[in-house]
């Protein structure tokens, strides 16, 4: 079961979170208990995009890198090359800045994203997986209770048509949309179809994980794939002969350059190519 808490921040507790699980990339800082983010689209620059919207959101609250208390980052399900541009460029910039890293469900993120919204407490998150199928999941907040998200569903791939519900929750998600016909039986629930994940609930949720000391070393991050991966990039293959694909994801996704600003705090972050 997954249970994560999105308690009010704290004010001493400042947070970097990505998001890059599918084509819109999102950034986010907490920090003094506000929120602040910035937002691209295009899968295909993320890894370009992302380091940008870092070095400005810091820019902007006066901040270096190594001043956050942790980073945070949405693992997946979501895109293969999208979860791992993710990891790898908070893996390398956590270990320059000697951090730790908070691991989010970007399923969880959407059905926090939808509560704040006014969808309620009961939330079915279905995402677009591609290739006919969805990435879904159920979950309830206990607001009256713990104030955590409890997992009633755990994230699965599947067709649209084989998506359950429990009870009546609200539906969001960009399945909603594509795959009209297969969530057609769901029409006298809430549908939310414009939520997506985003880098400000990764943050929210993150929060609760540094209160509750559930942090993992920058090494120990993966991302959560439900699907096997179509292809293995160059990087991966190579690594994997020395059971190292995670170290190598990172090294692709981050140029040195960003991580040796982001260890001396000179706010001096570039992007590369993953």
């Amino acid at each position: 079961m997954i249970s994560m808490s999105a308690p009010p921040p704290a004010l001493a507790l400042t947070l970097l979170a990505i998001e890059t699980s599918t084509e819109l990339a999102s950034v986010a800082l907490l920090h003094r208990g506000q929120l602040s983010s910035r937002a691209s689209s295009g899968a295909q620059t993320h890894s370009m995009s992302v380091p940008a919207m870092v070095q400005a959101l810091l820019a902007d609250a006066g901040l270096k890198l190594a001043q956050c208390s942790a980073l945070a980052f949405g693992m997946g399900p979501g895109s293969f090359t999208g979860v791992r541009t993710a990891c790898g460029l908070v893996q390398g910039l956590a270990f320059g800045a000697s951090l730790r890293v908070a691991p989010v469900v970007t399923l969880v993120a959407m059905a926090e994203t939808a509560r704040q919204s006014g969808a309620g407490n009961e939330v079915l998150a279905v995402l677009d997986a591609r290739m006919g199928e969805v990435y879904w999941a159920q979950y309830r907040f206990d607001a009256a209770g713990d104030g955590r998200w409890h997992s009633l569903s755990e994230p699965t791939l599947s067709a649209a048509s084989e998506v359950t519900a429990i009870g009546t929750p609200a539906v969001c998600g960009n399945g909603l949309s594509a795959y009209p016909e297969g969530f057609a039986r769901f029409a006298k629930l809430q549908r939310m179809p414009d939520i997506m994940p985003h880098a400000e609930a990764v943050a929210t949720l993150a929060a609760a994980m540094v209160d509750d000391d559930q942090l993992l070393a920058a090494r120990d991050a993966q991302p959560l794939y439900l699907r096997n991966k179509v292809a293995l990039t160059t990087a991966e293959r190579m690594a994997a002969q020395t059971g190292s694909v995670h170290a190598a994801s990172a090294q692709a996704a981050i140029m040195p350059a960003a991580i040796a600003g982001a260890g001396t705090g000179s706010g001096e972050i570039t992007g590369a190519g993953a």
